[in-house]
Parts: C-alpha cells; structure tokens; sequence
C-alpha cells in the first residue's frame, strides 16, 4: 500500500494517533506500506518541507526501512513516522536507517529518488520474491538516473493527460460547453 504524502504528513502532525484509525485506511491484509517522508514541522503546511525521502514498513516483519538520498537528513522525521504508525496499529518496528541507499548529486532529485526506489523496492523486490524466501532490502550497487527517471513521469503524465482528453472527447457531453447537471 501507498500512502498518499498528505496521510503520511497527518500521521506525522496529529496529536491524537488514535483517533488516526478510522481517517487512514484499513490495513488489515497489507502487508507493506510505502510511506514518503517530508521534512516539514509545521503542521499548518502539508507543502511545507524541503527533502522527502522514503519509509517502507514491512508489517508481516516487524520493520520499518528508511531510505533517504541525502545522507540521513529525514532520520528524525522516518523514525517518527514509524513509532507513531506502530502506536497507532499497536505494534512497534524495529528501525533501520538504509546506509547504503543511493544518493543524490543535487539538491533537487529527492521526489524523483522516492518514486524510483519505491518502483524499484516494489517491482524487483517485493512482487518477484518466492514465499519461502528473504528479500533483502538493501540498495547497495544501485544507480539512479534521476535524469531518466523525470523523462519517464512526463512521459506518464503526457499518456495520462492524452486518454483524459481522449475520454473527453468521446463524452456525450463533449459538443455541449456547459459541464453536465445533476438533479
């Protein structure tokens, strides 16, 4: 499961993690949870911040990875947003602080870093692993192409944006400039 950067930031900010339960959703079933990370404090500003990184929660292990392309600078924000997740489903993880995970060369690509280690963490690791094995979830001896990895979003985005047009264009309500009405 995904959790959308907004849920992570409310799980971060909410004095109450209790009352978190019934707003997050169900993670019965799931199995992992990919978390992205913001380093923002104020918790008037969701945007706020100025480096995300990445936590992966492994519920059916126990533990949480934090992957961050800038040297550990979200470790406070990573290890917190994991404490207050196993409050909040009552059990705690144990945290690992991924050392090995590469780094950016800039100070712009972490966004980028995030979406690429968690297509990586999820594609290669998690959904090609047998059963009966371990996975391991070190990133030693990989690259990212950050460059690469910003062409294929937009290219993403563009295909998405194409078939929102197309759909469009094949509504009923398309020759009609006035959105349609609901009784």
């Amino acid at each position: 499961m995904l959790l959308r950067p907004s849920m992570t930031f409310l799980l971060m900010q909410s004095p109450d993690i209790k009352s978190l339960a019934g707003v997050l959703p169900n993670f019965r079933g799931v199995t992992h949870i990919f978390l992205p990370i913001n380093d923002s404090r104020d918790r008037e500003r969701a945007d706020g911040g100025s480096h995300w990184s990445l936590l992966l929660v492994s519920l059916i292990d126990g533990v949480a990875f934090h992957y961050d392309s800038l040297g550990g600078a979200n470790f406070y924000e990573a290890q917190k947003c994991a404490d207050r997740l196993g409050k909040m489903l009552g059990t705690p993880f144990r945290f690992h602080q991924m050392e090995d995970c590469p780094q950016q060369e800039n100070s712009s690509d972490c966004g980028v870093f995030v979406c690429i280690l968690m297509r990586h963490l999820l594609i290669k690791r998690l959904l090609n692993a047998n059963a009966n094995e371990k996975v391991s979830m070190s990133m030693a001896n990989k690259m990212i192409d950050s460059h690469g990895g910003r062409k294929e979003m937009l290219k993403i985005i563009e295909s998405l944006r194409k078939e929102g047009e197309r759909r469009r264009s094949q509504s009923p309500f398309a020759s009609s400039h006035t959105p349609p009405r609901i009784e």
